[in-house]
């Protein structure tokens, strides 16, 4: 999926949306769309095996705009961390939403899930269409191995963590010592914030947050050279 800055403006950055377990790229439509109104270029990757979202994740950023900015949702959080600590995918920003927390149960029912996942109604109605997202995908057994150990002191670039604060799937205390681990992160709690946190009710707000730190990063040029 792909979503690109108005016509006539300058595209400011390319964001590459990594998509969480079970998810299809169309879930981040309505997050592509406001970023790309801003003048970023959004790219979405669906959830997959490892080497195929790493072969596409490297295709788009070949040839990305940049500053180029992972974006990742609960184990695409991971992926974009672990794409950066490995050097695999040399992006200079990672936004990272619903950080998995190891060990926690998945909901057991679709109703649990919805609700955990997002108090938005339309998103809610979006992702009930099974096309879009395969459901009972928020197990532990759906993290590959290779997300479960990353360096995070080698991802040196700036970070920041969107996590909500009603968040029951990852809550927002069991990941504050995985972001004190980063050398330059910022993470910042949604009130009333479920898991999905870059779609949820809250996404305007998600959204403002993370343009004002990407344009904050490009008025101090220094912060992405540091990376």
């Amino acid at each position: 999926m792909t979503w690109d800055e108005p016509e006539g403006l300058a595209p400011r950055g390319t964001l590459i949306v990594l998509a969480g377990r079970g998810e299809q790229a169309e879930v981040y439509e309505r997050f592509g769309r406001r970023l790309a109104a801003d003048a970023y270029r959004v790219r979405a990757v669906a959830d997959g095996d490892l080497e195929t979202t790493t072969a596409a994740v490297k295709e788009i950023a070949a040839g990305a705009v940049s500053p180029k900015v992972l974006v990742g949702s609960d184990t695409g959080a991971l992926r974009a961390l672990w794409l950066r600590a490995t050097g695999t995918v040399a992006a200079d920003v990672l936004v990272l939403a619903g950080l998995p927390a190891p060990g926690r149960e998945a909901p057991r029912s679709w109703e649990n899930e919805l609700n955990q996942r997002t108090s938005c109604p339309t998103h809610q109605a979006w992702i009930s269409d099974r096309g879009r997202l395969t459901r009972g995908a928020l197990t532990d057994a759906r993290i590959p191995a290779e997300l479960r150990e990353i360096d995070l002191s080698a991802v040196r670039v700036p970070v920041l963590g969107v996590h909500g604060a009603a968040d029951l799937i990852s809550p927002f205390h069991a990941v504050r010592a995985r972001y004190a681990q980063l050398p330059n992160a910022q993470l910042i709690s949604i009130e009333g914030g479920k898991h999905d946190a870059l779609n949820d009710a809250t996404h305007r707000t998600a959204a403002a947050r993370i343009v004002l730190f990407l344009e904050e990063l490009r008025g101090d040029r220094s912060h992405l050279e540091a990376g």
